[in-house]
Protein backbone atom coordinates (compact mmCIF):
# COMPACT_ATOMS: atom_id res chain seq x y z
CA UNK A 1 0.00 0.00 0.00
CA UNK A 2 1.61 3.30 -0.96
CA UNK A 3 1.99 6.18 1.56
CA UNK A 4 1.89 9.89 1.03
CA UNK A 5 4.83 11.48 1.55
CA UNK A 6 6.17 15.02 1.03
CA UNK A 7 8.96 15.59 -1.15
CA UNK A 8 12.21 17.61 1.35
CA UNK A 9 13.03 19.10 -2.04
CA UNK A 10 9.98 20.88 -3.40
CA UNK A 11 7.23 19.64 -0.38
CA UNK A 12 4.79 18.45 -3.20
CA UNK A 13 2.48 15.70 -1.87
CA UNK A 14 3.60 12.13 -3.55
CA UNK A 15 2.71 8.54 -3.16
CA UNK A 16 6.00 6.10 -2.28
CA UNK A 17 5.71 2.43 -1.89
CA UNK A 18 6.53 1.14 1.78
CA UNK A 19 9.63 -1.19 1.25
CA UNK A 20 10.97 2.05 -0.35
CA UNK A 21 10.11 3.96 3.22
CA UNK A 22 11.21 1.18 4.86
CA UNK A 23 14.91 0.93 3.39
CA UNK A 24 15.74 4.57 4.02
CA UNK A 25 14.11 6.17 0.43
CA UNK A 26 10.79 7.86 -0.46
CA UNK A 27 12.45 11.01 0.79
CA UNK A 28 12.09 12.89 -3.04
CA UNK A 29 9.15 13.21 -5.65
CA UNK A 30 11.96 12.26 -8.54
CA UNK A 31 14.88 11.70 -9.22
CA UNK A 32 15.10 15.49 -10.40
CA UNK A 33 14.42 16.85 -6.95
CA UNK A 34 16.71 14.33 -5.62
CA UNK A 35 19.32 15.60 -7.81
CA UNK A 36 18.42 19.34 -6.83
CA UNK A 37 19.02 18.67 -3.31
CA UNK A 38 22.24 17.57 -3.50
CA UNK A 39 23.27 20.38 -5.25
CA UNK A 40 25.83 22.85 -2.67
CA UNK A 41 27.45 24.96 -5.04
CA UNK A 42 26.31 28.30 -6.49
CA UNK A 43 26.03 29.69 -9.96
CA UNK A 44 29.42 31.88 -11.44
CA UNK A 45 29.91 33.61 -14.18
CA UNK A 46 32.71 32.44 -16.62
CA UNK A 47 35.82 34.94 -16.13
CA UNK A 48 35.97 35.18 -20.35
CA UNK A 49 32.84 34.84 -21.96
CA UNK A 50 30.48 35.61 -19.21
CA UNK A 51 28.43 32.40 -19.52
CA UNK A 52 26.33 31.73 -16.24
CA UNK A 53 28.12 28.24 -15.07
CA UNK A 54 27.22 26.29 -12.35
CA UNK A 55 30.44 25.18 -10.33
CA UNK A 56 30.21 23.11 -6.98
CA UNK A 57 31.68 23.72 -3.66
CA UNK A 58 34.07 22.16 -3.92
CA UNK A 59 35.64 23.61 -7.23
CA UNK A 60 35.30 26.70 -5.54
CA UNK A 61 37.44 25.68 -2.62
CA UNK A 62 39.52 24.19 -5.37
CA UNK A 63 40.31 27.41 -7.54
CA UNK A 64 43.73 29.01 -7.09
CA UNK A 65 43.24 31.94 -8.74
CA UNK A 66 39.69 32.32 -8.34
CA UNK A 67 38.62 32.87 -11.41
CA UNK A 68 35.70 30.64 -12.95
CA UNK A 69 35.46 29.44 -16.55
CA UNK A 70 32.45 27.68 -18.16
CA UNK A 71 35.11 25.25 -20.20
CA UNK A 72 38.65 24.41 -20.95
CA UNK A 73 38.52 26.70 -24.02
CA UNK A 74 38.08 30.05 -21.94
CA UNK A 75 40.40 29.02 -19.31
CA UNK A 76 43.06 28.61 -22.35
CA UNK A 77 42.43 31.39 -23.72
CA UNK A 78 42.59 33.31 -20.39
CA UNK A 79 46.11 31.97 -19.50
CA UNK A 80 47.55 32.15 -23.06
CA UNK A 81 46.52 36.01 -22.38
CA UNK A 82 47.71 36.13 -18.73
CA UNK A 83 50.98 34.69 -18.99
CA UNK A 84 52.37 35.57 -22.30
CA UNK A 85 55.46 37.67 -22.35
CA UNK A 86 57.71 38.25 -19.56
CA UNK A 87 54.88 36.25 -17.14
CA UNK A 88 55.64 32.94 -19.27
CA UNK A 89 57.82 30.77 -17.44
CA UNK A 90 60.03 30.20 -20.40
CA UNK A 91 60.17 33.95 -20.88
CA UNK A 92 63.92 34.52 -22.16
CA UNK A 93 63.82 38.20 -22.57
CA UNK A 94 62.10 38.08 -26.28
CA UNK A 95 64.91 37.62 -28.74
CA UNK A 96 63.52 34.46 -29.89
CA UNK A 97 60.03 35.78 -31.56
CA UNK A 98 61.17 35.20 -35.09
CA UNK A 99 58.26 33.28 -36.95
CA UNK A 100 56.22 36.38 -35.30
CA UNK A 101 58.50 39.20 -36.66
CA UNK A 102 58.19 37.88 -40.51
CA UNK A 103 54.16 37.51 -39.76
CA UNK A 104 53.72 41.16 -38.84
CA UNK A 105 56.18 41.94 -41.63
CA UNK A 106 53.92 40.58 -44.07
CA UNK A 107 56.23 38.02 -45.38
CA UNK A 108 54.76 35.88 -47.23
CA UNK A 109 55.06 31.98 -45.58
CA UNK A 110 56.54 29.45 -47.61
CA UNK A 111 59.41 27.92 -47.99
CA UNK A 112 62.32 29.82 -50.32
CA UNK A 113 63.68 27.27 -51.41
CA UNK A 114 61.01 24.58 -52.84
CA UNK A 115 58.25 27.09 -52.27
CA UNK A 116 56.22 24.88 -49.83
CA UNK A 117 53.65 26.16 -47.59
CA UNK A 118 52.85 23.56 -44.84
CA UNK A 119 53.22 26.43 -41.86
CA UNK A 120 53.48 22.99 -39.65
CA UNK A 121 56.96 22.46 -41.32
CA UNK A 122 58.29 26.20 -41.77
CA UNK A 123 61.45 27.28 -39.61
CA UNK A 124 62.92 30.98 -39.16
CA UNK A 125 66.26 30.41 -40.61
CA UNK A 126 68.81 33.24 -39.97
CA UNK A 127 71.09 34.44 -43.33
CA UNK A 128 73.83 35.28 -41.48
CA UNK A 129 73.37 32.65 -38.64
CA UNK A 130 73.52 35.70 -35.90
CA UNK A 131 70.66 34.68 -33.32
CA UNK A 132 70.55 38.26 -32.14
CA UNK A 133 70.42 40.07 -35.51
CA UNK A 134 66.67 39.62 -35.92
CA UNK A 135 66.59 42.26 -38.64
CA UNK A 136 63.42 41.31 -41.01
CA UNK A 137 66.05 41.18 -44.06
CA UNK A 138 67.95 38.48 -42.09
CA UNK A 139 65.09 36.43 -41.54
CA UNK A 140 63.66 34.15 -44.22
CA UNK A 141 61.11 31.24 -44.18
CA UNK A 142 62.57 27.18 -45.36
CA UNK A 143 61.48 24.24 -44.96
CA UNK A 144 62.77 21.56 -42.04
CA UNK A 145 64.56 20.00 -44.94
CA UNK A 146 66.22 22.74 -46.96
CA UNK A 147 66.56 24.33 -43.14
CA UNK A 148 68.94 21.16 -42.40
CA UNK A 149 70.09 21.28 -46.00
CA UNK A 150 71.32 24.90 -45.42
CA UNK A 151 73.36 23.99 -42.35
CA UNK A 152 74.77 20.67 -43.09
CA UNK A 153 74.71 20.21 -46.49
CA UNK A 154 75.80 21.98 -49.95
CA UNK A 155 72.80 24.16 -50.76
CA UNK A 156 73.33 27.73 -51.17
CA UNK A 157 72.08 30.24 -48.29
Amino acid sequence: MPLLRKCKNCKKIFYAKLFTVEKGYGKFCSKACSYESMKNGSWIQCFTCKKSVYKTAQQIARSKSKKYFCNKSCQTRWRNKEFSGEKHKNWTGGFFRYRDLLIRAGVPVKCEKCKVQDPRILAVHHIDRNHKNNDVKNLQWLCLNCHHLVHHGNVAK
